[in-house]
């Protein structure tokens, strides 16, 4: 949305604020502003010039003029324009001298577009009507985002009434104060829908002459942004920049009886509008119409049937309010955004239809002399009840914003913003909201503090501490849970939801009996009439499908398990892959100590569902809190696949190990490596479970294995060794070592060291 500074200073009485700083306090107390440029910056030292003379300048298109101007005294320029003649009063500008086709020319006529006020240069601009007495404009230009919530806002005048309150000037009204004529109308108005059209309302004019506006008129609309297309309709598109009220001209003579119907549109009616397209309408779409055919858009755009032109001399003039959903699902489904569309969307105020009228009354005996109004308004319009008064306690104002305000500034500040302000008590205020304010904008007293807060600035508000205690949260075990998802995620695995039914087939698949099971009274799948009492028949069936399409790939699920009683959450996580499976066991494993330091893998007897040897129950503490196995070949046929199950609930209730201080060594430890051969069937952990620990043994970590040509394997750990007194001598470190191997050869290993 475009301002111009010089039209905001004609609304606010004294403003002498410089643009800069006025986009500034724009910016801080009403709405953003994204920048501003200078316009018409060649009018500062233009001058008014008559025209003496013109001669020719042989076969050329230029002619050489003598002009008198009122601040340059006499000059001669070179003239290529082809409407400069003799007499005329056109606009100098002294641009230095230059040798133009052999003769000298000092300065030039101007153009409109050479001025800096419209887009016209086919000639140079004629003031033999008018004087020129147009200044340079600077251009403010504000988010559009930041002025949905406010329709007052996308007209001049509601931007006059921010700084008339924020600079504390008087705010001068556009509009004559004298009414309409409330003679008969010359034209009826029917609306079939107010929900669509609250208001509607149209004057009459006769004796019109369609011409050229006057500069100052299409100076203000090209400063904005908008064309200059004759001066009727620059009038209606004058008064939707100032106050902002749509509006538009139809020609009288072009419509078909006395009477105006806004309507829904008909399942395939069409309308060639004024942008030279045509649209295929329907029932959703709003019309304005005479009573034969549709003859604008509502609140859009205006039909070509009915458009001005140079040959109208009776109008019909529309002054409107349109619902704003309506008008905002139109433009969406046509895909057409215009002016009026825009200002539209966003809840006009009823009330500015009739101002919009009057407003145009006058700005039209001005540029169209001799026009004359036939009769009284038509001004269909159902009235809405009135919003009730907000009720303002100033204590409340004051603990929201975080600081005194008082009473009398309060009321000062609402009371600029043009909302009446009732005192009921010492600190509680009435207050009655606008009417350009209550369509959709402020509505509670929320919205009041925020228009007291912007306007004393919120900068001016020290910032202060919450008095309220700090306190820390009571522990929320789902924090748990997220710990656990984020961790599996980190390391590549893929969430999986499944449903938490399961049939009696599944069930028994996994060793589940049907009769301990929650059976589902009305099961939403006649096959799956069980409550999940393990996640293992839902991650299986996870892995069975991806199998089909992935070489490899890891899941895991977080879900309940629901016994008779009871719940328990679980975690599983599954890797596939079409390989041996060992990879995969030992992924699991990394993780469950990732999850858990200090978990231990106990081997096990293995279940139904799993591989007979390799199966394993996971201890914490001596409390059995999970299993890692792998998927019997029966049950997986094209791969491999591991699966970490553990009992989250058991976890969470687990009471961690107390951590507790230990000072760094200050003597260096002494690391050996023992290998020994075992049989083929012999676990990792039950090896490293037998290696003793005598006095000076710090850790037992296990490194390697190895398949032996005879089918035993080759185990190697790294004993870690040290004193807290003093570094083990060499002697030391081999009696601990020679202990170990002794003690693993009685067990029956054989030591490969």
């Amino acid at each position: 949305m475009k301002f111009s500074y010089n039209w905001l200073r004609e609304l606010v009485s004294g403003l002498d604020t410089p643009p800069a700083e006025l986009m500034r306090l724009i910016t801080l107390k009403t709405a953003e502003c994204d920048g501003m440029e200078e316009v018409g910056s060649p009018l500062a030292a233009a001058s008014e010039a008559t025209v003496i003379s013109v001669e020719p300048m042989g076969a050329s298109h230029n002619r050489k003029a003598i002009v008198e101007t009122s601040r340059y005294g006499t000059k001669t320029v070179v003239c290529g324009a082809p409407n400069c003649r003799a007499g005329m009063r056109a606009a100098y500008l002294p641009i230095g001298k230059k040798i133009i086709e052999g003769v000298e020319s000092d300065g030039m006529l101007g153009s409109a577009a050479e001025l800096g006020i419209g887009s016209d240069h086919s000639g140079i601009i004629d003031l033999s009507n008018a004087p020129l007495t147009l200044k340079p404009d600077y251009i403010i230009e504000v988010d559009n985002k930041s002025l949905t919530h406010r329709p007052d806002l996308w007209g001049h005048h509601g931007m006059a009434r921010e700084i008339s309150a924020i600079t504390k000037n008087k705010l001068l009204d556009p509009v004559p104060p004298q009414p309409l004529p409330n003679s008969q109308a010359p034209v009826r108005v029917t609306v079939q829908d107010f929900a669509l059209c609250p208001r509607y309302s149209a004057l009459v004019f006769e004796n019109v002459t369609v011409q050229p506006s006057p500069l100052w008129l299409q100076y203000r609309l090209h400063s904005i942004g908008l064309n200059a297309i004759n001066n009727i309709v620059d009038v209606t598109n004058l008064i939707l920049a100032e106050l902002p009220q749509p509006m538009h001209a139809f020609d009288a003579g072009k419509l078909h009886g006395a009477e105006i119907i806004v309507r829904n549109a008909r399942a395939g009616e069409k309308l060639a509008a004024l942008n030279g397209e045509t649209y295929e309408l329907d029932p959703s779409n709003l019309v304005i119409a005479d009573p034969e055919y549709a003859i604008a858009l509502a609140g859009v755009i205006g039909g070509a049937a009915s458009a001005i032109s140079e040959t109208t001399t009776r109008i019909v003039l529309e002054s409107a309010c349109f619902d704003a959903v309506s008008v905002r699902k139109t433009s969406s489904k046509l895909k057409l955004r215009t002016d009026a569309s825009m200002r539209f969307e966003k809840s006009q105020d009823p009330i500015n239809t009739v101002r919009g009228l009057k407003h145009a009354l006058a700005l039209l005996e001005e540029v169209s002399p001799g026009i004359r109004l036939v009769g009284g308004v038509a001004d269909a319009w159902h009235r809405r009840p009135q919003p009730p008064p907000i009720q303002l306690p100033l204590d409340w104002v004051d603990r929201k914003l975080g600081c005194g305000v008082p009473a009398n500034q309060v009321r000062a500040i609402l009371e600029s913003l043009e909302f009446a302000v009732e005192q009921i008590t010492p600190r509680m205020f009435s207050v009655r909201v606008p009417s350009w304010r209550a369509t959709k904008d402020v509505t509670i007293k929320d919205d009041l503090v925020e228009e007291i807060g912007r306007m004393i600035g919120y900068d001016s508000i020290v910032p202060v501490p919450p008095l309220s205690p700090a306190r820390v949260p009571p522990a929320n075990p789902n924090r748990k849970l997220h710990q656990v998802r984020e961790m599996a995620a980190a390391q590549g695995f893929t969430e999986v939801y499944n449903y938490s039914f399961v049939s009696e087939e599944q069930a028994r698949a996994f060793g589940l009996d049907p009769a301990q099971l929650v059976q589902v009274t009305n099961p939403i799948v006649s096959d799956q009439d069980f409550l999940r009492a393990s996640l293992l028949p839902g991650i299986w069936k996870n892995i069975r499908d991806n199998a089909r399409n992935f070489e490899s790939f890891r899941l895991f699920e977080i879900g309940r398990e629901i016994h008779p009683g009871h719940e328990a959450e679980h975690f599983v996580a599954a890797i596939f892959a079409k390989d041996d499976g060992k990879a995969g066991l030992l992924e699991l494993k990394r993780l469950a100590e990732c999850l858990l330091p200090g978990v231990w893998f106990d081997p096990s007897a293995a279940r139904s569902f799993e591989h007979p040897q390799r199966a394993a129950h996971l201890l914490h503490n001596t409390i059995e809190i999970g299993r890692l196995f792998e998927f019997h070949p029966k049950m997986i046929e094209t791969g491999r696949a591991a699966v970490l199950d553990l009992n989250l609930s058991k976890i969470f209730d687990t009471k961690p190990d107390t951590a507790r201080y230990q000072p760094l060594r200050r003597f260096p430890t002494s690391a050996f490596d023992v290998t020994v051969a075992v049989p083929a069937r012999t676990s990792i952990g039950e090896v490293q479970a037998a290696i003793p620990r005598p006095a000076g043994i710090l850790s037992v970590e296990f490194l390697r294995e190895f398949a032996l040509p005879d089918g035993r394997r080759s185990l190697s750990y790294r004993i870690t060794a040290g004193a807290a007194d003093r570094t083990l001598s060499s002697e030391e470190a081999g009696a601990i070592r020679a202990s170990v191997i002794e003690a693993l050869t009685r067990l029956g290993y054989e030591s490969r060291s």
